[in-house]
């Protein structure tokens, strides 16, 4: 039996790339600090390019979640900051593309929320998570 289990009861409807419940039996919770679109070296990647900060910020999390020895399959739960609600589309193709390789399906609960700015003044995106293994 998997330690992750999510649920979408059909009273609040099927969302679109979450699940609204996320359960968890695990014996490791792994939180992840906000993740920007930093690369390794500190330098801004894509600057003004919403599309290229959202792919840096997933592929941040992906090292993250490999040095704990987990996938995208082991994340229960995502925050997004977005600095403009406009970018959501991009955000969700960014994201669809993270969850592709993901055998079963793994869809995290998903808090999303614009915010009038992060941290750095280039940062259109920061992605916090939780996984469990």
């Amino acid at each position: 039996m998997s330690p992750i289990t999510r649920i979408n009861p059909p009273e609040l409807g099927t969302p679109p790339g979450y699940s609204q419940i996320v359960e968890v039996h695990a014996a490791r919770i792994i939180f992840i600090a906000g993740q920007t679109a930093l690369d390794r070296d500190g330098n801004v990647v894509g600057s003004n390019d919403f599309a290229a900060q959202a792919e840096q910020v997933f592929r941040n999390l992906a090292i993250a979640l490999e040095a704990r020895g987990c996938t995208p399959a082991n994340l229960v739960k995502l925050t997004v900051f977005l600095t403009d609600m406009d970018n959501l589309g991009p955000y969700r193709e960014a994201r669809d593309r993270f969850f592709a390789s993901v055998t079963p399906p793994a869809a995290p609960a998903v808090t999303l929320v614009e915010v009038s700015k992060l941290y750095g003044p280039d940062f259109l995106i920061e992605i916090e998570a939780i996984a469990a293994a």
